[in-house]
């Protein structure tokens, strides 16, 4: 009895220390609702002022794209949001979206984060979990 006693006290103290000093999350770390709304509205900037990609954006909705990306980032990152825009698939879909897009478009999000000075650590966690989508997007 005192054998599990002992046992439960040290699993629930070592528990509490995970507890009380948890990992940073990357919501936080991209400054929240606020910060992403910003990183969304740099990324938006440099989509449309890149050359090698704005033609792709010419026929989107600005406020509905942004509104997607914030629920895009947001729930990517762990703060508590859904996601209610089509698939990446649907969404990109006779696009003609090539691997060299795909690659423009990932170099705007970064200097997008730069420019919020966003932690080199916290992008790549966001890059990672973007990640996956490349399969969905690059049609050619």
């Amino acid at each position: 009895m005192i054998r599990l006693a002992t046992l439960i006290l040290i699993a629930s103290t070592s528990l509490a220390a995970c507890q009380s000093n948890p990992h940073p999350s990357l919501f936080r770390d991209l400054g929240g609702l606020d910060g992403i709304g910003h990183i969304v509205d740099e990324f938006m900037l440099g989509l449309g002022n890149d050359p090698r990609i704005a033609h792709h954006f010419g026929q989107t909705d600005p406020q509905r794209f942004r509104q997607k990306l914030i629920e895009q980032f947001c729930a990517e990152s762990g703060g508590g949001c859904s996601y209610s825009g089509e698939s990446m698939r649907d969404a990109h879909a006779g696009r003609n979206i090539s691997h060299a897009d795909f690659n423009a478009l990932v170099e705007v999000l970064i200097d997008a984060m730069d420019k919020q000075d966003i932690p080199v650590a916290a992008q790549n966690r966001l890059l990672q979990r973007l990640a996956p989508m490349h399969q969905d997007v690059v049609t050619h």
